[in-house]
């Protein structure tokens, strides 16, 4: 009788197992909805323990970078690395002294004559500070034949004047990094510069904040090669100890926007020093510009290099690199003896529903082509520039 009892007892639950294997290969479209209904909320998580939620036993697959090192070294290892992080090493020194030479050439007083308090002075002295973090984390990378700090002039003569001129300049620093930093052949060391020059981003952010500028109207930031960076940087620099090596970068012949507006006004009459002012584009499409630059072959910098262009030296466009992008117009009323130009503003967004294409500090440069460049290969527009770049202040 027993022996009975627990065959029975399999049978039934052999047939429990089949009507189980039914249900589970019937087709979705044979089952009802009673039957296939769908998934509640706390089945997918929303209801779950969260002590017990994102805990996983299971071994996870992560993905791994083909570029990783497990033991890295940030000392720079190839020539290319040594001459880019060196001129962001210039870059950072100047910053260095600009900042702190803002503080001592100017009174409290006028600082707050022009809105700017204790605690805005207290604000440019750190970035100074922060500055020298800076120098010597690219110092180290270097080693021993890395450069050391030079001698620098300015013609700022306001408190203005000297916000105006430290938003640009930050700006062509941190673009100048951005134009090589991916190109970098040791990344341990792009890791570090790139941890650097987001400080930097933030340092510009800030002094058009003190200029009474809208903060950041653009959507992307600009990358620039190195020769450009070098040649709007080497022109504040008198000299330097003569232990430092000379840049490999070239130096471009100047390039002066002559009717290009005045973006001090601009934000004086926004409001001034602010977190932010709603304030108009300084420049629109369109907008005629008048160019004038120098002759090749002047000498600049503290390496004592002479300008020069690849070119036949007859400028045929104006580059505006901003954002994305480089875009071309056409340059007219060409006078080749006075060394003028003429060209209008090209208009166009980054996106159809993006802000101006031209828009905030960017640069622009006189080409004898208007070839098409990404920011991955804009190195290649060096062999093409007569002139420049400038800072085209556009918002």
């Amino acid at each position: 009788m027993l022996a009975l009892t627990k065959l029975s007892t399999l049978l039934q639950i052999a047939l429990g197992c089949a009507s189980l294997l039914d249900v589970a290969s019937a087709a979705p479209s044979m089952m009802s909805r009673e039957q296939g209904g769908p998934v509640t909320s706390a089945q997918l998580g929303a209801g779950a323990d969260p002590s017990k939620a994102g805990k996983n036993i299971s071994s996870s697959y992560q993905p791994a970078s083909s570029l990783a090192v497990k033991d890295p070294s940030y000392q720079v290892i190839s020539d290319f690395d040594f001459q880019s992080i060196a001129l962001a090493l210039h870059q950072e020194y100047i910053e260095l002294d600009l900042f702190n030479y803002g503080l001592v050439k100017f009174s409290d007083a006028d600082y707050d004559a022009n809105g700017l308090d204790a605690e805005d002075r207290h604000l440019i002295r750190h970035m100074a500070q922060q500055e020298i973090g800076h120098a010597v984390a690219l110092s180290n990378m270097l080693g021993a034949k890395a450069p050391k700090q030079c001698t620098y002039r300015y013609d700022f003569q306001t408190v203005p004047e000297f916000v105006d001129f430290c938003q640009r300049l930050t700006k062509w620093g941190e673009s100048g990094v951005y134009g090589f930093l991916n190109l970098l052949d040791n990344r341990a060391s792009a890791q570090i510069l790139l941890q650097s020059i987001t400080t930097e981003a933030r340092q510009q952010y800030t002094f058009r904040q003190f200029e009474g500028l809208f903060p950041m109207p653009e959507w992307f930031e600009t990358g620039l090669p190195q020769s450009w960076a070098w040649t709007l940087l080497s022109p504040w620099i008198v000299s330097c100890p003569g232990e430092n090596q000379p840049l490999a970068w070239d130096i471009y012949p100047a390039l002066k926007w002559l009717n290009e507006p005045d973006a001090i006004a601009a934000g004086k009459a926004a409001g001034g020093p602010s977190i932010s002012n709603n304030v108009t584009a300084l420049t629109h499409a369109g907008q005629e510009n008048l160019f004038a630059w120098d002759e090749p072959g002047k000498i600049q910098g503290p390496y004592r290099q002479k300008t020069r262009t690849y070119t036949s030296g007859t400028p045929k466009f104006a580059a505006y690199v901003s954002q994305f992008n480089v875009s071309y117009t056409e340059l007219y009323d060409v006078d080749m003896n006075a060394r003028t130009a003429k060209a209008r503003q090209p208009g166009g967004t980054v996106y159809p529903q993006g802000p101006s294409l031209v828009n905030s500090t960017v640069f622009v440069a006189l080409t004898d082509t208007d070839t098409f460049y990404t920011p991955a290969n804009l190195s290649l527009i060096n062999k093409h520039v007569v002139a420049g770049p400038a800072i085209y202040q556009a918002g």
